[in-house]
């Protein structure tokens, strides 16, 4: 008999529901937007890291770190339902937010679907006990959207791979400890097939990671440069040459965002860098009961609400076999699209404080730079484009845009001068 078996989600939940309030803190996410803000320090950061570390340890022993992963793993070996049933008692307390995307998904996602044994036996308990954070190497300089367009090399060398090139917009990997990095094998195979996926730590030789200053701020995201990076073979994940196919899983899984049975966050998910209240914003600057006002509270909400149950409908039904697992990006789009527009909102609310504003502005303040960074969310996680072009080909059957380079051997398709020649060695 199964623990799900033993315990319906029901009692789980009223049993989750005890501990969560015996054991966690009530939620402020104050240290978080600060550190999204570039607000930090360095230590200041490291600490909130560790703090978050902890937090999941004392899920981890408490039994529930892994809710539905497999208990090989050092999971609960529960239901996707239990998991709901436990985030939805975990709103309005604190939680290791930090820690949820990308380290359980994608990262530990993609091992548990593609990993040896060995690597899920000796990685996933280490990300469950907060022991080992992961991020994903993925996009490049040179490739924006396109990760297939992958660049950076991996080139055969006995029993190890030795790895050269750059990858971006990898957040938080200051801080982590491993990476899931797709990486060229095949410079003679077309785009999409000559592709392998490797996992090593960030820190250690040849691995340079570089911060990068946003326009807000923040220092969130990293440049890492790899040179002469070796990896053993055993740290390959997938077969050699077929990591698209490991790659098509993986962005499914980002696509998924907080609907992933593997995270462990309210429903709401984690919050971010411009989610603030409009009602705070126009009770600040004292135009709540302005119409027009009342109505863009009311857009707001409606938003955010709609965004809840879209993500549950959709999750539900990839569970369930009745939506093709490409239907996470239909959410992808969603979420960018509703986010950018409830900052645009809370400018709006704003008026002219959204442009110049002092500390005294309350929730106000600041809205100036959300606007002007509204668009992150479309591109975070994989762009709002590449989600439509998801959506119309493979979920509604929509022709292929056409093109001339697919079945080319990569070194023979055009590049620009900026991906250099001698990146195909």
């Amino acid at each position: 008999m199964t623990a799900a078996e033993v315990e319906g989600v029901e009692g789980y939940r009223v049993r989750a529901r005890s501990w969560i309030r015996s054991n966690l803190e009530p939620a402020d996410f104050t240290t978080l937007e600060a550190g999204l803000a570039g607000e930090l320090s360095e230590a200041e950061e490291l600490a909130a890291i560790d703090h978050e570390r902890r937090l999941q340890r004392k899920l981890f022993d408490a039994g529930y770190a892994g809710i539905s992963i497999d208990r090989d793993y050092g999971g609960q070996g529960l239901s996707p339902a239990h998991q709901r049933a436990f985030n939805e008692e975990l709103t309005g307390f604190d939680y290791p937010a930090r820690l949820q995307v990308p380290n359980f998904s994608p990262c530990a996602a993609v091992l548990l679907d593609f990993g040896t044994e060995d690597q899920k036996r000796t990685h996933i308990p280490a990300i469950l006990k907060g022991e080992k954070l992961w991020m994903q190497l993925l996009s490049e300089p040179s490739g924006g959207s396109d990760v297939a367009a992958a660049l950076t090399t991996a080139v055969r060398d006995g029993d190890e791979w030795i790895l050269n090139g750059s990858k971006i917009w990898t957040t938080g990997a200051w801080w982590s400890d491993w990476g899931l990095c797709l990486a060229r094998t095949n410079w003679d195979a077309p785009k999409h097939r000559g592709l392998t996926v490797f996992i090593f730590p960030l820190h250690r030789d040849g691995v340079d990671v570089h911060r990068i200053e946003m326009l807000n701020g923040s220092k969130e995201f990293c440049q890492e440069f790899l040179t002469d990076v070796r990896v053993p073979d055993s740290d390959r994940v997938g077969d050699v040459d077929q990591g698209w196919t490991v790659g098509t899983r993986w962005m499914f899984h980002e696509r998924m965002l907080y609907n992933s049975p593997l995270i462990t966050a309210p429903p709401t998910g984690r919050p971010t860098q411009g989610a603030v209240s409009p009602v705070g914003v126009a009770r600040d600057i004292g135009v709540l009961d302005d119409p027009r006002v009342r109505d863009l509270i009311g857009e707001a909400r409606m938003l955010e609400m709609v965004e809840g149950e879209l993500q549950e409908r959709i999750g539900t039904a990839v569970r369930s076999g009745r939506m093709s697992d490409q239907g996470a990006a239909i959410a992808r789009l969603y979420h960018g699209v509703s986010a950018a527009r409830a900052r645009s909102i809370n400018f709006e609310i704003a008026g002219a404080t959204g442009a110049a504003w002092v500390d005294d502005d309350g929730s106000a303040a600041g809205r100036g730079i959300d606007f002007l960074m509204r668009q992150s969310p479309c591109i975070a996680g994989g762009t709002t484009e590449m989600a439509r072009n998801v959506i119309s080909e493979r979920v509604l059957g929509m022709p292929r845009d056409r093109t001339t380079d697919r079945d080319l051997p990569f070194r023979e398709v055009p590049r620009g001068p900026a991906a250099g020649a001698d990146s195909r060695s």
